[in-house]
């Protein structure tokens, strides 16, 4: 999985940590409903009495709200698609003097320029993450619906790619290939397909 696809590892994770925790609280109560636990008394009320708590349970409960709060708040940050930051690259020419700087986000704008002139392309966006002899190239493409996935992707694999390879001399780039599909251009719904 690619280390830009953070947010569906961590998806998977708390749904099926979350569907476990649920299955085995359910279990729990069917079991006790039921009788089959031993240290569970049928006939007992759920709370002894009806007086208050002791102090400390509020502030446990307190305790546990706020720690859950930030985890939901830290899962809804984790879904945000977040291209990587630019970087700067400095090439040394041994057989001149001085240091070549570039900014990877200044390598990746001819990219998707590129990429925009597709037919069924509405725009497009790229950035390239890594070191200088092995950049990681992320594209966010949006298309229109009737866009032929497999030839877009074919096209951008066979062109777009190997003209940045070229002009970085490198022989292979990672591609992450988020595309999207926008019904108009006023339109705020959009479905979303991911490449990688």
């Amino acid at each position: 999985m690619s280390r830009i696809n953070r947010p569906a590892a961590l998806n998977r994770s708390l749904i099926g940590l979350t569907g476990l925790l649920l299955f085995a609280a359910g279990g729990l109560v069917v079991a006790a409903h039921f009788g089959l636990l031993s240290w569970v008394a049928t006939d007992a009320t759920l709370v002894p009495g009806t007086a208050a708590p002791p102090t400390w349970v509020f502030w446990v409960v307190v305790a546990v709200a706020v720690v859950l709060g930030l985890l939901c708040l830290r899962w809804m940050l984790a879904q945000l698609f977040r291209m990587p930051k630019s970087v700067t690259w400095y090439t040394r020419d041994t057989q001149r003097a001085g240091t070549t700087i570039l900014e990877s986000a200044t390598a990746a704008a001819p990219v998707a320029t590129d990429i925009e002139t597709y037919e069924g392309v509405r725009s497009a966006s790229a950035s390239l993450g890594g070191a200088r002899t092995a950049p990681e190239l992320h594209l966010v493409v949006t298309a229109e619906p009737a866009a032929d996935v497999a030839q877009l992707r074919r096209r951008i694999l066979d062109h777009a790619v190997p003209r940045l390879c070229e002009a970085l001399e490198v022989a292979v780039i990672p591609v992450t290939l988020e595309l999207r599909f926008e019904e108009d251009r006023r339109a705020s719904r959009r479905r979303t397909s991911r490449v990688d």
